[in-house]
């Protein structure tokens, strides 16, 4: 099936307004062929496929704007200055940030996070504090909190989760306490799927005075986000999962608290004055972006949230949630698979294992097929270990997928199984 190969009229009746063939056609990866079979991409939790309007805006910049930015009086540097500052107000106005100076760009949401553990959190967090995050977090949201607990001598709590994957919520505000220093939680799953209660559970924190950092990585490409409305203290999130470039992500943080808080990295462009006595930080938010940034990376992202604003993220919601519940019938009707991962409120993951086959095995015949999946433990371990499983097999939607590309999946499995048998 390639980018402009016929949509099964089934597909298309139950898309009406929503044209997956058109939109498949942005995406020139997607004409692969795979082992003699067209590419079926059901990786996009670990990375999504580029629109050719975001590879354009990638080229646009290295053709006609390459300059460093905020220190040259040239046209170059003044042209790439005003496009890097006008991304950030796409940014913002993407997350709904109150000011654009909430805004830090990052390599990803790994960085951003521990931005702020190497920064707000060895201000706040001491001896015998506590840390709280939950049992679905990705390694990114538990490696950066624990190496401040050992520094610090304060404790890693974690919140339990249910056999379904969601979050025993009466749990998480029993865990919020006096020593409570910072609370770190995935707005969406990268193994489950599963959307966290995010709004209640930000206020559950904020009644006991404990601010909230939240990984947006699997949300921010599936669902609306607003970080007002969510009242997040920070909200982080990475251009490559959301049909950006690689290496290029966000930060948004509370302006009151990054204001107060140390930079994370000393060099060029986060300072006013350098003095062999004293350095002077510049203000918001480059105090936190030190050295040259990734201004390609940047022009990417901005095109990759105005390719997913033309859209709208409520329709992209609307046909990657009808994949899931489509996927979660037919791959779920297969003799011997268990899914893993069955909360009420999902996004865009089915995480599955099938009876006594290893998810390797499962993903190396899927290949031969042309199907991308992920297998493993997807960096949650914490996860499989919660399911009693090593691994499993990971399908992740995105706004580009079919339902053709589900049935595909499905005949895969059942070949798994055959020969397996």
């Amino acid at each position: 099936m390639t980018a402009a190969a016929a949509v099964p009229i089934r597909e298309r009746a139950a898309n009406k307004t929503f044209d997956v063939e058109r939109i498949r056609q942005d995406f020139p990866i997607l004409r692969t062929k795979v082992h003699g079979h067209p590419l079926v991409y059901l990786d996009n939790a670990a990375t999504s496929q580029k629109p050719q309007t975001v590879i354009d805006a990638l080229v646009r910049y290295y053709e006609g704007e390459n300059a460093n930015i905020h220190r040259g009086v040239h046209y170059l540097s003044e042209l790439a200055t005003a496009e890097f500052e006008k991304a950030r107000e796409t940014v913002r106005a993407f997350v709904n940030a109150a000011r654009a100076s909430e805004i830090v760009f990052t390599r990803g949401t790994t960085e951003a996070i521990n931005l702020v553990a190497q920064t707000y959190g060895r201000v706040h967090v001491g001896a015998g504090d506590e840390v709280l995050i939950t049992a679905m977090e990705h390694h990114s949201n538990i490696v950066p909190w624990q190496l401040l607990c050992e520094e610090k001598g304060a404790k890693l709590r974690v919140a339990p989760i249910n056999d379904a994957g969601e979050l025993l919520l009466e749990e998480f505000e029993k865990l919020l306490g006096p020593r409570t220093k910072v609370v770190a939680v995935a707005h969406v799953s990268n193994a489950l799927g599963t959307i966290n209660p995010l709004k209640q559970m930000i206020a559950m924190a904020h009644a006991h005075g404990v601010p909230v950092v939240v990984d947006g990585a699997q949300a921010a490409p599936h669902i609306a986000v607003d970080v007002q409305e969510l009242d997040c203290d920070f909200y982080a999130f990475s251009g490559h999962k959301m049909y950006g470039p690689t290496g290029i992500g966000v930060l948004y943080g509370r302006h009151a608290l990054l204001e107060a808080m140390p930079p994370y990295q000393g060099g060029g462009d986060m300072i006013s004055s350098v003095t062999f006595e004293k350095t002077t930080y510049n203000k918001l938010p480059h105090k936190f972006e030190a050295g040259t940034p990734d201004m390609a990376g940047v022009a990417g992202l901005k095109a990759a949230i105005e390719y997913m604003n033309g859209i709208g993220i409520a329709k992209i919601a609307a046909h990657e949630h009808g994949l899931l519940e489509y996927a979660t019938e037919v791959v779920g009707a297969i003799e011997g698979v268990r899914l893993i991962g069955t909360a009420r409120e999902k996004a865009s993951v089915l995480s599955f294992v099938l009876d006594e086959v290893h998810p390797h095995d499962i993903g190396t015949i899927l290949d031969q097929q042309g199907i991308a999946v992920r297998t493993g433990h997807h960096c949650a371990q914490p996860v499989m270990e919660r399911f009693s499983i090593p691994a499993t097999v990971r399908a992740s939607f995105a706004v580009y997928n079919m339902r053709a590309e589900v049935d595909a999946l499905a005949r895969g499995i059942r070949k798994v199984r055959e020969v397996f048998a």
